[in-house]
């Protein structure tokens, strides 16, 4: 099963925060949420309340780093909805490198979760919308990753690693799911690029456009906040995500119980927010569905390959959903095209 949580001490914390000039600490806790690889720790100073971050050894490439401070930095002064990220008092620097680990700190945001309604899904596709546009001439400093989800060559290598792990009991099972799984890939993969996704504008997206990463306050979106995955690619690619994550139904603990359907109100609600700022290109539009796919296939990959679990979840009934989910989409085409408009 995945590890638990990581952590690191609230000695630690002070030592960090030591070098901010946010004045004296009364209170620290930990936060629970968010990735588990990823601790977070609230800090209450005289000054306020701020979230203090640790990147996870081996993934904290610091031009990545700096590239994602800097779009963040560019989102603000658009007035952008992103949290605000704080200055070491030595170098100006809103990364603090100490002990091999790369840290950062924010000024806290108060918010609410997504709530579900139509509004905040509407919000959520216009906010996105919103987004691309600020970043649009955006090119920054630092490394940015480049590359999607879409016909990627690293999501096939942890298809064919899932579907070869030895140490998972149902191992047949996890292998047939896996081939499935890449057959709807491969020919989600292969519409799209008849499509000309190659010939598509590239620009920097967000590349992780989901419910968790968001605060808002009643309806309205306050806070973006992740850019871990910030990227250069077309940005249909993030429409598409966000169409799928606002439209996923689960909610159960067994995924095994988890519908097929998507729903397909939010995912129409989304596209209607997106399209209130940007209107998607035709052949864009006539690809989303199967860039759902591709990406619901990359995400769910990732970790079952590398663990044989889905979070705590059982790789195997995790995969089988997500084949139903991909199933539906396309045995569903027509009427979700209808309702996009395409």
């Amino acid at each position: 099963m995945s590890a638990g949580r990581t952590h690191f001490s609230l000695e630690e914390a002070a030592a960090v925060v030591s070098h901010y000039d946010v004045g004296v600490i009364h209170q620290t806790r930990r936060l629970s949420g968010g990735s588990r690889d990823v601790p977070k720790i609230v800090v209450i100073t005289d000054q306020g309340k701020f979230l203090l971050k640790r990147r996870p050894k081996g993934k904290a490439n610091l031009h990545h780093v700096d590239f994602a401070h800097g779009v963040q930095g560019h989102l603000a002064e658009h007035d952008f909805p992103v949290t605000t990220l704080m200055a070491t008092r030595e170098d100006n620097s809103t990364v603090f490198e100490w002990e091999d680990s790369i840290y950062e700190l924010f000024k806290f945001v108060t918010g609410s979760r997504y709530d579900g309604s139509a509004e905040a899904t509407v919000e959520a596709g216009r906010q996105l919308a919103g987004l691309h546009l600020d970043l649009t001439d955006f090119s920054g400093q630092g490394e940015p990753l480049k590359g999607s989800f879409h016909d990627a060559l690293i999501v096939r290598r942890h298809l064919r690693a899932a579907g070869g792990r030895k140490a998972e009991r149902p191992s047949r099972q996890l292998q047939h799911i896996a081939e499935v799984l890449m057959e709807l890939y491969n020919a989600s993969s292969v519409r799209v690029n008849e499509l000309g996704f190659d010939s598509w504008a590239e620009q920097v997206v967000h590349g992780d456009w989901h419910p968790g990463n968001m605060l808002f306050r009643g309806r309205k979106l306050v806070a973006v906040l992740d850019f871990d995955s910030a990227r250069v690619a077309p940005r249909v690619t993030d429409l598409a995500n966000g169409m799928l994550q606002f439209s996923i139904v689960g909610g159960r603990p067994n995924p095994a119980d988890w519908p097929a359907y998507l729903d397909e109100q939010k995912v129409t609600q989304f596209l209607d927010g997106y399209r209130d700022v940007i209107e998607p290109g035709e052949h864009e539009l006539r690809a989303v569905l199967d860039l759902m796919i591709e990406t619901m296939i990359a995400e769910a990959i990732l970790p079952v390959a590398a663990t044989g679990f889905f979070g705590h979840l059982c790789g195997v009934e995790f995969l089988k959903m997500i084949r139903r989910k991909c199933e539906w989409i396309i045995a569903h085409r027509e009427s979700l095209a209808e309702a996009i408009g395409v």
